[in-house]
């Protein structure tokens, strides 16, 4: 015999918490089997049109003589700490005279109390063989990442412009980028070649070529010999380039010029289980974060496949290694007989030649974000139920006595006959049907994340010295803010289906936003999918002991909490950490804020309002 609808509730509603602890761990642990062989891939190249290493490079002797004479005008240049204007007069003069091209561009961007400004100067070479409608991009900022003078890149870049420039080879136009500085600077000039940029802060470029088919950053400050090139690709947002760039990089620069490659800060990789984790965990932080992790960063949303070229260590390389691995990867690129299209643009890289494709990857932060659906759908159910009144149960237990209630029992013997297809409650059965009241849960859910707008603008206009102290204030009022409205909800008298109603709407649209994110940034979606995943089991209790333990978790397990973890990680300051996200919210575009703040806390919120005003429900 089947069971009544309302068991059937019941006995689900037992099993959700479960299932939903079940794909929590298969998910972390599906991420922890993808560095093993039998889930990763050994990367290669998929357009055969690049021919990667197949020509010979002639970089070298007299070559070698000019580059050192550039290096010794731009360290003259630092020496003196020539003013950005000045730098691209220089600059401009040397492309100039090598029969280039040229086109400067002065930008000013405002960020937290801070301006940065500079000028962009750049060269176009003509391509003898094309129709001036593609062009590949070789970029080197005046200062890199760390605020060092990039003296060999800015000196390899001009003195490849003079080699470039005696072949007749080149089927797309050649661009030779210096930029003032690496976030700034990029930034303009991309965002003026495609028109998207705001005059007269930015200015418009004199100069422009076409289509951009790749871009390649030289990161070489240093005039020491070195040991091997670390790949930065990560750009802004969690977009990648497209894998075959990453895999002629790797290849030209291993097979062909035997000089070792290194990823992710990783550089004494040894292919092991614990490396493949390391970098792949890196990697995913780095997609979260969104951040710009070199120059190339601002031209991937662009849909331009760039990635940055960094040298490290001391060995026996010098900048003619550095030179063939860039004339063979721009003879690589000129190949290109439309955009990079055949290769992925959604992988996890484990090492230099190992990877993961998203097909293999996708899963586990879809696991971690359909356990907020599947709470969310017990919480539905449990909602449209209710304890079993004290005059059904009368109604049920007593016997009729007199001829008034004899007929009465007749009337109720006769509608029971009418009904007998269906299954009637059993006097044991705790649970009626119950109608939803669904406007004051979803006013209340907007409510909280109309109040998730207060952060996001408060972090991305303060001016920089002040986002410590508002951090502090707003992480004590955050840790205050469940409390407060719960007691402003309890003025409207809500019932324990409000509060049920209101977790089951924040935890669906929780999971529905996180597994439309992973599609987009996976990393994000994983990683705020672990950080909320305390919120899927708060729920109201009799118990002091449970209350407190829920109120604990909840009070670090929260989106500020998270904030200082990642300032940890990086090794920086909080100040330093929340300055960077405003830069790149003003100058980059990033949107990471937008998710933490807009979709992580308040669900944090709404968990906390649950565990105070459901817990006082449940006493009362």
């Amino acid at each position: 015999m089947a069971l009544p609808r309302p068991l059937r509730s019941t006995a689900l509603l037992r099993f959700l918490p479960l299932l939903s602890s079940i794909c929590i761990l298969i998910g972390v642990a599906w991420l922890l089997l993808l560095p093993l062989d039998e889930y990763s891939r050994n990367t290669y190249i998929s357009e055969n049109a690049l021919l990667p290493g197949g020509v010979h490079t002639y970089f070298h002797g007299s070559e070698q003589n000019v580059f050192r004479a550039y290096r010794h005008e731009v360290a003259a240049l630092g020496q003196q700490n020539a003013s950005t204007n000045e730098v691209a007069q220089v600059i401009g003069d040397i492309f100039k005279g090598q029969g280039l091209k040229v086109g400067t561009q002065k930008f000013k961007y405002e960020a937290g109390g801070r301006v940065y400004e500079g000028e962009n100067v750049y060269a176009v070479l003509e391509a003898p063989r094309g129709d001036a409608t593609e062009a590949v991009v070789l970029a080197a900022p005046w200062l890199n990442t760390d605020e060092v003078l990039n003296e060999s890149g800015v000196a390899l870049v001009m003195a490849l412009a003079r080699y470039f420039k005696r072949w007749s080879l080149w089927s797309k136009d050649v661009i030779f980028l210096i930029t003032s500085d690496a976030r700034a600077g990029p930034q303009a000039w991309v965002d003026a070649y495609h028109d998207t940029h705001t005059p007269p802060m930015v200015e418009s470029l004199p100069v422009t070529s076409g289509a951009l088919q790749g871009v390649i950053v030289l990161d070489y400050p240093t005039a020491a010999p070195w040991d091997r090139i670390h790949i930065v690709y990560d750009g802004t947002n969690g977009q990648l380039p497209n894998l075959d760039l990453f895999n002629t990089a790797v290849h030209i620069a291993g097979n062909q010029m035997g000089v070792r490659t290194s990823l992710q800060e990783l550089h004494g990789h040894t292919d092991s289980y614990e490396d493949r984790l390391r970098t792949m965990l890196r990697g995913m932080v780095n997609q979260g974060l969104g951040h710009a992790t070199g120059p190339h960063s601002v031209f991937i949303p662009y849909h331009i496949d760039a990635i940055t070229l960094q040298v490290s260590g001391f060995g026996n390389h010098d900048e003619v290694t550095m030179g063939r691995i860039v004339e063979s990867l721009f003879r690589s690129l000129n190949n290109l007989l439309e955009h990079f299209h055949q290769s992925f643009f959604f992988y996890l890289l484990l090492g230099s030649k190992k990877f993961v494709s998203i097909g293999t990857y996708l899963p586990s932060a879809m696991l971690i974000a359909v356990n907020f659906t599947i709470m969310a759908i017990g919480l539905w159910l449990k909602s449209g139920t209710k304890p079993k009144t004290v005059d059904a149960a009368v109604a049920i237990t007593e016997k009729p006595s007199d001829e008034k209630n004899e007929k009465k029992d007749t009337e109720e013997k006769e509608k029971k006959d009418t009904t007998s297809d269906s299954s009637p409650l059993p006097p044991s059965s705790p649970h009626l049907e119950s109608p939803r009241p669904l406007l004051l849960p979803l006013l209340f859910l907007l409510l909280t994340h109309t109040l998730s707008t207060i952060p996001l603008l408060l972090f991305n206009t303060l001016p920089h010295t002040l986002l410590c102290p508002a951090f502090t204030i707003f992480s004590l009022l955050s840790l205050c803010l469940p409390l407060l409205l719960s007691f402003t909800l309890h003025l409207f008298s809500p019932t324990p289906q409000v509060y049920t109603l209101l977790r089951c709407f924040s935890l669906l649209s929780l999971g529905l936003f996180l597994s439309a994110l992973a599609t987009l940034n996976f990393s994000l979606s994983f990683l705020i999918g672990l950080g909320a995943v305390p919120v899927t089991f708060i729920k109201p209790t009799k118990c002091k002991l449970v209350a407190v333990l829920q109120h604990l978790v909840l009070a670090v397990a929260n989106p500020m909490v998270a904030l200082v973890g990642v300032a940890v990680y990086m090794g920086e300051p909080l100040g330093t950490v929340l300055g960077e996200a405003q830069v790149g919210w003003e100058i980059n575009g990033l949107w990471t804020a937008v998710v933490v703040w807009g979709v992580w806390w308040p669900a944090w919120v709404v968990a906390g309002v649950g565990a105070w005003g459901g817990g006082r429900m449940v006493e009362n």
